[in-house]
């Protein structure tokens, strides 16, 4: 196992400063691969969260940036783009620890965070407004798009540095500040990056980070009156609460949430193809992903063979220490989410699934919130891990005769995130693409991504989407202005033309 470290508590980052809570309250982080504590975060308070929030208003307000020309913006952009490949590893390091994601994905990922950034500084100044029609003798009309202001930011702890790059970088290039709250949970990593942003010497308050708890911290955060835009990735009870709690403030929202994806598999397939595909859809990452297939819907002809085969190369998953080059899968990031999977798993048992492999802690390992994968034959709908999303390594395997099954299946659920559909039959694969419901789908592989490929769900795995060009312009107003250059005198208002 990794060897857990005791650095410094992490503090709070507000208008270029890092400081305590003013209560002086921390979090204890715990390394999920080990159990054990390793660090700890700032517990900001409402008082903490109203002076970042002041700050970023105070900067967007007076400050510098949002009357930049959008070419320095940019460059601001890309200061913080090229220190991140240096400390990639770093990075890396400090999410694993605190989530026990596998090192190697979480590297990879931090690299990758340069590159979100290199692409909206080149948007910058794509923000160009436009020139309404308008006849000669009429007032010309100018549509312009302005940022819209203070952002709260939070994210959850599963790919933290991805999303919040995702949130940050088109927030800042279109002139807004900036206020990112991660998990209560795992914040290691935001707080590791926030120290290279301070490195690229942005204006003082232009990016916060604050920690705590989601009361007094979340809710002082998207209820506070001066925050104009709020963008949450997380789930849908939370969901609801920032709902209800941003009647305070009227701020715009895009919300992204859980899943519960289908993968469909036709009986036309190339097996170890799909197998491959199903086995990255769920298993990576240990599901812990609003994208993770955890619904596979198999075609009744091929579904025993087709599981068979699934089942065999799934007992080869290397389960272990995250930091290793050769673990395939590590431990949950919380033992509430362990608990959360135990629970489902036994009132699904008995309603009568059959847990064909997996379903509990794997052999050997006496410490860490490890889970097996898992593989349940499910016979009804109504089960609970066919219901709700788990998070976790948990196959839920559901059988159909045809297509039109197949399609009602995908989207009897109340999720509508992404997934995946395998068949040969380009004909059949796009009119399932047009047919399944949810914001992603892959066919023929899953897990592919792209920064400019928006993405998102629809139902209740949420609304508004990231990535892509038009992210950027979501966190930006559009402005109307007529302006008469007819050079005649304004007309009296009381007097109408015939």
């Amino acid at each position: 196992m990794a060897k857990s470290t005791s650095p410094e508590p992490y503090q709070l980052y507000i208008s270029n400063r890092w400081r305590p809570s003013s209560d002086g309250r921390t979090i204890p982080s715990i390394n999920p691969a080990t159990e054990e504590t390793w660090s700890s975060f700032a517990a900001a308070t409402a008082d903490d969260v109203d002076e970042a929030v002041r700050s970023a208003h105070e900067a967007f307000e007076n400050g510098p940036w949002r009357r930049m020309a959008p070419r320095e913006r940019g460059k601001a952009l890309r200061r913080i783009a090229a220190l991140i490949p240096a400390k990639a590893e770093d990075l890396g390091h400090a999410e694993t620890t605190d989530t026990g994601k596998l090192l190697r994905e979480t590297k990879w990922q931090a690299a990758n965070i340069a590159e979100v950034f290199e692409y909206y500084a080149g948007l910058t100044d794509t923000m160009a407004g436009s020139i309404a029609p308008s006849g000669f003798e009429q007032p010309m009309n100018l549509v312009l798009r302005e940022p819209v202001g203070t952002v709260a930011a939070i994210v959850p702890w599963n790919s933290q540095l991805h999303l919040s790059a995702f949130k940050v970088a088109p927030a800042l290039a279109a002139g807004c500040t900036v206020v990112l709250k991660p998990s209560e949970q795992a914040s290691a990593a935001v707080l590791e990056f926030a120290r290279l942003v301070e490195q690229a010497d942005l204006p003082p308050g232009v990016f916060n980070v604050v920690t705590g708890d989601a009361i007094p911290c979340g809710d002082a955060l998207t209820g506070h009156p001066l925050v104009r835009r709020i963008s949450f990735t997380g789930g849908i009870d939370t969901a609801r609460k920032i709902i209800h709690n941003s009647a305070k403030n009227i701020a715009r929202m895009s919300l992204e949430l859980g899943g519960k994806s289908p993968m469909i598999v036709f009986d036309d397939v190339d097996l170890d193809s799909a197998v491959n595909g199903i086995t990255a859809g769920i298993f990576a990452a240990s599901g812990q992903s609003c994208a993770a297939g955890s619904r596979l819907i198999l075609h009744e002809k091929i579904y025993d063979k087709f599981l068979e085969r699934l089942i065999e190369r799934v007992k080869r998953i290397v389960v272990g220490d995250p930091m290793q080059p050769a673990t395939e899968m590590g431990p949950l990031a919380t033992r509430g989410q362990l608990e959360r999977i135990e629970r489902h798993l036994g009132r699904s048992i008995e309603m009568g699934a059959e847990v064909l492999t997996g379903g509990g802690r794997p052999a050997g390992f006496t410490r860490g919130y490890y889970y097996a994968p898992t593989i349940v034959r499910c016979d009804r709908e109504d089960l609970p891990i066919v219901e709700h999303e788990l998070f976790g390594p948990v196959l839920s395997v559901l059988r159909f005769k045809d297509e039109a099954e197949a399609i009602r299946i995908a989207n009897s659920s109340s999720y509508a995130f992404a997934g995946g559909i395998f068949t040969r039959d380009l004909g059949r694969a796009m009119r399932l693409v047009r047919e399944v419901r949810a914001g992603r789908l892959w066919v023929n592989t899953y897990r592919l991504s792209s920064l400019f490929v928006p993405f998102g769900g629809f139902k209740d795995s949420g609304y508004g989407r990231e990535a892509g060009m038009d992210a950027i312009r979501d966190y930006t107003d559009t402005k109307g202005v007529f302006i008469d250059v007819s050079g005649n005198p304004v007309a009296d208002p009381f007097i109408m033309k015939s």
